[in-house]
């Protein structure tokens, strides 16, 4: 078994509220889940108004596959996302 995980940073610049934050991270979320069937949360930062981090997750049982489908997703987010993407990350734990 292999768990996909895709973390995404974006800086919210001129948001000065949580509810901006909230509506900006549920359309990402949904956008998301949608699209690839994946699990999203956000993961930190969850006080911040100019900082989002969200965690995507998948589970299969070949990582090329995983790794592919959460290349997908944040190519989708780079070319969708309403702020700016700081930082990305994806990890393959094989299990």
């Amino acid at each position: 078994m292999v768990v996909g995980v895709l973390t995404l940073e974006f800086a919210l610049h001129g948001n000065d509220s949580l509810k901006g934050k909230r509506r900006v991270a549920q359309s990402l979320k949904r956008k998301l889940r949608n699209k690839f069937n994946v699990a999203v949360a956000e993961t930190a930062m969850q006080e911040s108004w100019d900082t989002l981090v969200l965690a995507a997750v998948t589970v299969s049982g070949d990582a090329v596959h995983a790794r592919g489908l959460l290349q997908k997703a944040l190519n989708m987010v780079v070319a969708a996302a309403e702020a700016e993407l700081v930082d990305d990350d994806i990890a393959i734990l094989s299990l």
